[in-house]
């Protein structure tokens, strides 16, 4: 699907890049389940568990959620109540969506707000994991920059719905 928009284009495509790593880090943290258990299930043939798996796993699950919002958010894939959505016309639906939007963008801010707020207090603490004793604010870090794409997914969207810009898929390349 191509859009006219450059701003659209670019975004999409950087959301869509952003979302595929977020399945390529689920692939590793299933490959990371699968032999830390089966290591465990080896145990009397000298094999064990991958040392820190739920560390890897926990810290690996959060940036995957991270990297599918900012997608989800384009494709509009979020739950939404619309029982009300076939009575009015299409404008008052557009500003709903827009409402909607802006709504989303601003729980979006906040989490992102409190992720920095979250990765700086781990940072003067120096926490570290137990089992890898990686520092705790580098997972916190990672995820910056998905949620700030997140933010800017969701005001791009509002923006979509205002019909500030064209939402719907252009001829052009």
């Amino acid at each position: 699907m191509t859009y006219s928009n450059p701003v659209s284009k670019a975004l999409r495509a950087l959301c869509r890049a952003v979302a595929l790593l977020g399945g390529l880090l689920l692939l590793a943290i299933m490959s990371i389940v699968v032999l830390s258990v089966s290591g465990r299930a080896l145990v009397p043939v000298g094999l064990g568990p991958i040392p820190g798996d739920f560390e890897l796993v926990e810290a690996g699950g959060a940036l995957a959620i991270f990297c599918f919002l900012p997608w989800c958010q384009l494709h509009k894939g979020h739950v939404t109540v619309d029982i009300l959505q076939g009575f009015f016309s299409k404008r008052f639906d557009a500003g709903l969506d827009t409402i909607y939007n802006l709504t989303m963008a601003a729980v979006c801010a906040l989490i992102t707000w409190r992720l920095w707020a979250g990765m700086l207090d781990k940072l003067t603490y120096g926490e570290t994991t137990f089992i890898l004793q990686f520092p705790v604010w580098w997972g916190y870090a990672v995820c910056l920059p998905v949620a700030v794409l997140g933010v800017i997914a969701c005001l791009w969207t509002a923006v979509e719905s205002a019909g500030l810009v064209r939402a719907e898929p252009g001829n052009r390349v």
